[in-house]
């Protein structure tokens, strides 16, 4: 089954008219992006945008041969322009299908968002499934048959990828197409860095596709660290890196503070943020989780998981800390390290970056700079990826 995808952009295109912002004032060429159109073996057309026929052809293709046009977007979605010749669009009802003389077969998948999904089957028994911007379908049984592709609003809806593939839709050889790409995100590396933590990919507007070819799917690396100052929005990259994924544990070193309201709103803040489906394990014994098969750990963060091992060793107290303490921390960040090298699990850790030029005043806040300083360290030696989060943007260090 052959697919062009006309179009890869939100409904009102990348640059958005009379819009500002730097992303859209940087969407140029291959960045550019008119609202998202699909061509199937040139028979079908799902979504029908402005300049169709045009982009048609400048990807090489004709819309002659277009025996239906089905529309995604809901009814009082983007204005319909319907080139001469072809049929008028029209809708199939949710759980109907239909059968084209193409012999493809379409069969409109119910959204937990206003619009219509497809799941399109070729004569040879490839599938494809489509869904509008915004949408996931609903209602999703466990044990489904992977579609050899999924073309979705993989941005907009990172939880709906989650879904689709805690159910089964998306599996380990299932190329999926991120699309209606809107000016939330920057184009070009940073645009296809998040899609490669989602396991998607994106294309330029005229690509043609086979659903069914192999293609190397963007395989989400085993360990991952994450580290940055105060506020960089390094928590957030982190849990980022994980929304597409099912099932994953959220493990919070920093515990809970009795009678302390800020740190409650910041941990409250935090959980909020987070996929519903997601668990969270508020524990500082992360070498018996790390030494567990399960789902995806998101671990936030090592330097509180530092600091309690400092609490439980008396490495604050000078005389203590000369007197065995350095040498039980030493051996409980050894035990860290070793778990994070053997972990069956995917893992992505957060961290503070510190000892960037400010001194601390004591012994013990020295101490603890330089200790997370090789904590770090040791920990980044065992990650395959590594980012640095600097004023929300993230810098691959190593990949």
């Amino acid at each position: 089954m052959e697919l062009t995808l006309l179009g890869t952009g939100a409904p009102a295109g990348l640059p958005r008219p009379d819009c500002p912002c730097a992303v859209c004032a940087t969407a140029r060429g291959a960045r550019a992006r008119a609202a998202t159109a699909l061509l199937v073996d040139g028979a079908l057309l799902l979504d029908l945008t402005p300049g169709a026929a045009l982009a048609a052809a400048r990807a090489g293709h004709s819309l002659v041969g277009v025996r239906q046009v089905l529309l995604t977007h809901p009814h009082d979605g983007p204005a319909v322009d319907l080139p001469a010749g072809l049929p008028t669009a029209g809708r199939v009802p949710d759980g109907r299908e239909l059968t084209l003389i193409s012999g493809h077969r379409v069969r409109a998948v119910s959204m937990d968002h206003p619009g219509t999904g497809y799941e399109v089957t070729s004569p040879e028994g490839e599938r494809l499934l489509y869904l509008p911007p915004s949408g996931g379908p609903a209602g999703l049984a466990e044990g489904l048959a992977a579609y050899e592709m999924v073309v979705a609003d993989v941005i907009g809806r990172p939880d709906a990828i989650a879904r689709l593939r805690a159910s089964g839709a998306i599996g380990a050889t299932t190329d999926v197409i991120a699309v209606h790409i809107d000016h939330d995100v920057p184009g070009g590396p940073e645009l296809d860095r998040r899609l490669a933590a989602a396991g998607a990919r994106t294309v330029p507007d005229g690509t043609t596709l086979i659903v069914g070819e192999y293609h190397a799917v963007p395989d989400l690396p085993r360990r991952t660290l994450v580290t940055g100052g105060a506020r960089s929005g390094k928590s957030v990259e982190a849990e980022r890196r994980l929304e597409t994924f099912p099932d994953v544990v959220y493990v919070a070193t920093g515990g809970t503070r009795e009678g302390d309201t800020e740190w409650a709103s910041r941990v409250a803040q935090h959980r909020d943020r987070r996929p519903g489906a997601w668990r969270t394990a508020e524990t500082c014994d992360l070498a018996p989780l790390l030494r567990e098969e399960g789902p995806p750990l998101l671990i936030d963060c090592l330097s509180l998981w530092l600091t309690d091992a400092m609490d439980r060793v008396g490495a604050w107290d000078d005389a203590t800390w000369r007197d065995g303490g350095e040498r039980a921390l030493r051996e409980r960040v050894a035990e860290l390290v070793a778990a994070i090298r053997e972990t069956p699990r995917t893992v992505v850790a957060v961290t503070n970056e510190v000892g960037s030029g400010v001194v601390p005043a004591t012994p013990a806040g020295r101490r603890f700079r330089d200790e997370l300083g090789r904590l770090n360290a040791a920990f980044a030696a065992e990650c395959e990826h590594l980012l640095l989060v600097v004023a929300g943007q993230a810098l691959v260090l190593r990949s």
